[in-house]
């Protein structure tokens, strides 16, 4: 029997990792969180209550755990560094580079006790690293250019609403990307995807910019507008923090579609289709799959996993996969 933890496990990524995990034989999901009484809860999962910042709570919920999935931000690298140290395989899909920076620092730690700390496990990062490294390996040259188009009207927890927001204020230019239909040619605006910064080095490929979008225009030109100095600084004010907090939750303006666009040079790959968040659990569920076959030590998907496989077998989902070049598109 293997048994996998979910921490953060009630929210919309894992829950969906765990219903995907739930159906391979000889697995014990266990989904925690601090409040699971609040959640509905999900067929097939034992429930357990852990609060992860709590060092003596986090000891006793991994007695018995082989892998760890953390679907929250909270003391990702203490959490790590105590699943290493007892020789848990750890996977994380935080889109946050400090974090990464540090997870990625417990390499040695982990090939010591035995254990695979796997890092940008989802849909961006993740899907994006995979796409980037198709790109890289069918083109010889050329920074890596990366578009994100989420749809705004698929509801979102509060950790994910606040860490969008607090990436708003941190835009850094605009450029055109062309995305799968029904989309098109979009307008993207510079986002602190952690990807960005870490493809250079796991891949040697330059440079690389991700850019943002929504499904909605209107609301790709509000975030916008967030890049101007007086709107970033308005935006970190307590008050007004909460009142944008409390409407994203509770407004939703436009569908649940996303594509993800990598281009490098002429050389393109897209992947599409609905629910973010499902994409993103599902991405974890596979690559925990395959965790027996992977090395100890800490490293990036794309340097864990051969990329069209994996992408074409996440595709068989309900996605839609495009590796074919577009000499429409050139380079920003």
């Amino acid at each position: 029997m293997t048994t996998i933890l979910i921490l953060g496990g009630y929210g919309a990524v894992g829950r969906e990792a765990a219903r995907a995990l739930t159906g391979d034989p000889g697995t014990h999901v266990i989904v925690a969180g601090r409040n699971p009484g609040k959640a509905a809860p999900i067929p097939a999962t034992t429930a357990m209550r852990v609060d992860a910042a709590d060092p003596a709570d986090l000891a006793t919920a991994l007695d018995g755990v082989d892998t760890v999935l953390m679907c929250a931000e909270i003391d990702n690298v203490r959490v790590a560094r105590a699943c290493v140290e007892r020789g848990i395989h750890y996977v994380d899909v935080t889109a946050s580079h400090h974090l990464l920076a540090g997870l990625q620092a417990l390499d040695g730690p982990a090939r010591k006790h035995g254990a695979t700390v796997a890092l940008s496990v989802g849909l961006i990062p993740g899907v994006s690293n995979l796409l980037a490294r198709v790109c890289v390996e069918r083109s010889a040259s050329g920074d890596l250019l990366i578009g994100a188009l989420l749809g705004s009207g698929e509801a979102h927890g509060p950790a994910a609403l606040a860490w969008t927001l607090d990436g708003l204020g941190r835009l850094e230019g605009s450029w055109t990307m062309r995305f799968p239909e029904p989309y098109g040619e979009r307008t993207v605006h510079r986002f602190p995807f952690s990807d960005q910064y870490t493809l250079p080095g796991t891949l040697g490929a330059g440079s690389a910019r991700t850019g943002l979008c929504l499904d909605s225009r209107l609301v790709t030109r509000l975030l916008s507008a967030a890049g101007r100095p007086a709107v970033a600084r308005l935006l970190h004010r307590p008050q007004v923090r909460r009142l944008l907090l409390g409407a994203l939750g509770a407004v939703h303006v436009g569908g649940e579609g996303f594509a993800v666009t990598v281009r490098r040079g002429a050389v393109r790959g897209s992947f599409s289709g609905r629910r973010q968040s499902r994409a993103t659990g599902l991405v974890a569920a596979r690559l925990i799959r395959r965790l027996p076959d992977l090395p100890p030590g800490a490293a990036h998907i794309e340097q864990l996993v051969d990329p069209i496989p994996f992408l074409t077998e996440l595709a068989g989902e309900g996605f839609a996969l495009d590796l074919g070049d577009d000499p429409r598109d050139t380079p920003a």
